[in-house]
């Protein structure tokens, strides 16, 4: 038993290893997509199911409430954060429309969507991403496996993919989460100065 939480853990440690090599400059990309928007008095709209949606709400979190310092809050929406609109309108509309709908509602263009998805093959996130490019809003995913989703295939040249190399979904979520930090910390950075290679 011991032994194959060694195991675990070295997985583990090589997934995020080989994630953080091939994502470094698109994490790079992606803060400053993020910071853009920020700047252009825009808002985030993030949205995953299960897992990522928890990591959907945690990074709203750590833009609203903030990161490692004292700053601002930053505005961002977890769409999946509220049970009762997001069951309201799976009900009413269909679970594909669950997070379009919101989209359709509270996007403005300018405004970013983050999708979180292991494998980026559900049907309200792939409507999500419809749904934001309609509202003439930005697209950055946080997806795993081998990069052959639907989401993916939506995505257009002014999108970014951030796509760990894994069809292991517990490697997929940890790396999520680092980049989430990553991208906080970035962010933060850009926005308050401060960051020291």
């Amino acid at each position: 038993m011991e032994q194959r939480v060694v195991t675990l853990f070295h997985h583990s440690i090589e997934a995020t290893m080989n994630a953080g090599e091939l994502l470094a400059p698109l994490i790079a990309e992606a803060s400053e997509m993020i910071v853009h928007t920020l700047l252009a008095e825009n808002k985030l709209l993030i949205c995953g199911n299960g897992l990522s949606g928890a990591l959907a709400q945690s990074f709203c979190a750590h833009l609203l409430g903030g990161f490692e310092r004292e700053r601002p809050g930053l505005p961002a929406i977890a769409l999946n954060g509220d049970a009762i609109t997001t069951s309201t309108v799976a009900r009413n509309h269909g679970r594909a429309e669950s997070y379009a709908r919101q989209i359709r509602a509270l996007g403005q263009p300018g405004d970013l969507l983050v999708i979180i998805s292991p494998d980026g093959r559900d049907s309200n996130l792939v409507q999500a991403i419809r749904a934001a490019h309609d509202r003439d809003m930005g697209v950055l995913a946080l997806t795993g496996g081998d990069g052959d989703s639907d989401c993916t295939a939506l995505l257009d040249i002014h999108d970014i993919e951030l796509g760990v190399p894994s069809n292991v979904a517990a490697e997929v979520h940890q790396v999520h989460l680092l980049t989430i930090f990553c991208l906080c910390d970035l962010i933060d950075s850009s926005l308050f100065g401060g960051y020291e290679e």
